[in-house]
């Protein structure tokens, strides 16, 4: 059975959150029933199937938020919060 199609929104209006020194922030659900990615209001908002545990769900979110903003996930690097909800990427240009 194929796996569901991710909701993403659109790339250029997700690239609208990133800030002038390339940094995004994220409020993450780990350890949801489905994965998306979505915006609601001035926040992003992602849900990712990780559990919590030796940074799988960092690694999820930012596979989501590269698939999401079309770039590589080697691109983004996480800036701030390795152990919380609220993270913080950095979009590196390349």
């Amino acid at each position: 059975m194929a796996r569901p199609r991710i909701p993403l929104p659109d790339a250029e209006a997700l690239a609208a959150h990133v800030d002038e020194a390339g940094v995004i922030s994220v409020r993450v659900t780990p350890g949801a029933r489905s994965e998306a990615l979505e915006i609601a209001g001035d926040k992003v908002l992602a849900k990712v199937r990780a559990k919590p545990e030796g940074g799988k769900a960092n690694e999820a979110v930012r596979g989501l938020l590269a698939t999401g903003l079309g770039v590589a996930p080697s691109r983004l690097e996480l800036l701030r919060g390795a152990t919380s909800r609220d993270k913080q990427f950095r979009l590196s240009r390349a």
